[in-house]
């Protein structure tokens, strides 16, 4: 199913959502001093085009430096796409078929205003013990040492 969805929503919206990622991304290299932005809203652009069967969580190692960049990702280009994610979900909720695009959509919202300390993880596997809490202790079954 995640298969059919993610193919439908290529075609309807994921490729320009991504193209929209990719020209904020080309932006952001231009201006050498954004180039994270750009990392960042080229990660976005691939979530963009294959969201179903994935998710994002925040890194537990994200600091100051993320909120700091999110800030300026907000003002700079994370509103411009919000409201693009915004526009499409709502065109796409007026019609049955088109409901869990829409919804995918405003699953992209977050991620697109704040992108920074954030990881895109299968939904499967949504976070790692290593994530949460370190790399397991020597000699634990996840560490056995090698």
């Amino acid at each position: 199913m995640k298969l059919i969805l993610n193919i439908i929503w290529l075609i309807f919206c994921g490729i320009w959502m991504a193209l929209a990622y990719t020209v904020a991304a080309l932006i952001c290299f231009v201006l050498i001093v954004t180039i994270p932005f750009g990392i960042a809203a080229l990660r976005i652009a691939g979530f963009a085009l294959w969201p179903f069967g994935r998710t994002t969580v925040e890194k537990p190692t994200a600091g100051v430096a993320s909120l700091i960049g999110n800030v300026v990702w907000i003002i700079v280009a994370g509103w411009w796409l919000t409201i693009g994610h915004i526009v499409t979900g709502v065109l796409l909720c007026l019609t049955v078929i088109g409901i869990p695009l829409g919804l995918a959509n405003f699953k992209l919202i977050p991620i697109s205003l704040m992108p920074l300390g954030r990881d895109i993880v299968p939904t499967d596997q949504p976070f790692s013990a290593a994530s949460v809490r370190g790399p397991a202790p020597a000699g634990h079954p996840q560490n056995p040492g090698w």
